[in-house]
Formats: structure tokens, C-alpha cells, sequence
């Protein structure tokens, strides 16, 4: 028996996140200087760097807490994803939430975002279309769109340093994947 290499985007997701958390206990700052996206007017429109953050904030997190409980999800929900959708299709999804969610946050709000928490949401949103038919909409999906997504916006009038808008575009984003790209079979 060997060990296999089994869902690419996502083990390779997880390992750069868990490098880069690594590399900030070395080197303090990185994470807040690379991986984390600035809010309104923290954007600089000269800087590649801030180009670079509207995708890379995904990859940082502010604790191991916080990486276990974002990775905790994708480890269980990626590798399902990927056998659906194909890991360049992942990837290409991943991609897209990370700018959505940090383009609207440098946009609209004054604080800055880090962490996977919208890639989570997208992948809670999408794996309920993973059974999907033309003409249908999974009662899965709207149970999950209503349990996860309405807790997000109940939680969003508490004073918390947690980003229930990037949790909800991701959602946003999995449900508008998921509906217009179905799962391959």
C-alpha cells in the first residue's frame, strides 16, 4: 500500500498556506505585508505588491487556529471537489474567490482580509451541486445556502474581528460555480 498524492489542488494548497505560516513565526510581518489584502485606501494602484495581495491573501492566516479551522474543511471538501470538477477547475475557482473576495473587501470595507474562510464557504456552497441536474435545484443547496450563509449575515452585525462578507461572496461564488459549471460525472 502507498501513500498517493491524491487531490493536487487542494494538498498543494494546503502545504503553501502552511509554509507561509511558517515562514511569518520566522519572520514576523510577512504574512500582514504579502498575504493579507489591505481595506479602503490600503490599496496602492502603483504597487504590484497590492495586485499581488487581491490573490494571496488566502494563503496567509493569522494562527495556527485559524489555519486548522479553515483547513479542517478544505482537507475534507477538496479532494471531493477535485474528483467533480477537476483540480484545474479548483484551482481556477479558487482563484477567482480569492480576487472577488479581496477586490470587495479593498472596495468596500476599512479593514484588511487574510485567511481562507471564502474559499471554505465556496467549497460548503459548491459540494452541494455536486449532484445537480440541469432543470433542478438541489434542496441540499438551499438547506446549506440558509444554515451557512444566514448564520454569516446574522453574525455580520457582531462585533468580531471575523470577515462574514468574505465568508458569504464565497459562498456567493460556489453557488454561481456550482450552478453554471456542474459537476463532470
Amino acid at each position: 500500500m502507498r501513500i498517493r498524492y491524491n487531490a493536487p489542488t487542494t494538498l498543494t494548497f494546503t502545504l503553501v498556506c502552511a509554509i507561509v505560516l511558517l515562514l511569518d513565526s520566522l519572520l514576523p510581518g510577512l504574512t500582514a505585508a504579502w498575504f493579507s489584502v489591505p481595506g479602503r485606501g490600503g490599496f496602492d494602484p502603483q504597487s504590484i505588491r497590492s495586485y499581488v495581495r487581491l490573490f494571496s491573501h488566502i494563503l496567509g492566516h493569522a494562527d495556527i487556529n485559524h489555519f486548522l479551522s479553515n483547513f479542517s474543511f478544505i482537507l475534507l471538501l477538496g479532494p471531493i471537489l477535485e474528483s467533480a470538477y477537476g483540480s484545474g477547475g479548483m484551482a481556477i475557482m479558487t482563484l477567482i474567490t480569492a480576487f472577488v473576495t479581496g477586490i470587495l473587501n479593498v472596495l468596500l470595507f476599512q479593514t484588511g482580509l487574510m485567511g481562507a474562510s471564502g474559499i471554505v464557504f465556496m467549497m460548503i456552497l459548491l459540494s452541494s451541486f455536486t449532484n445537480f441536474n440541469k432543470g433542478e435545484i438541489p434542496l441540499t443547496f438551499i438547506l446549506v445556502l440558509v444554515l451557512y450563509l444566514g448564520k454569516e449575515v446574522f453574525n455580520a452585525f457582531r462585533d468580531n474581528n471575523i470577515s462574514e462578507f468574505g465568508h458569504i461572496i464565497g459562498g456567493l461564488c460556489g453557488s454561481i460555480f456550482g450552478y453554471l459549471r456542474p459537476a463532470r460525472r
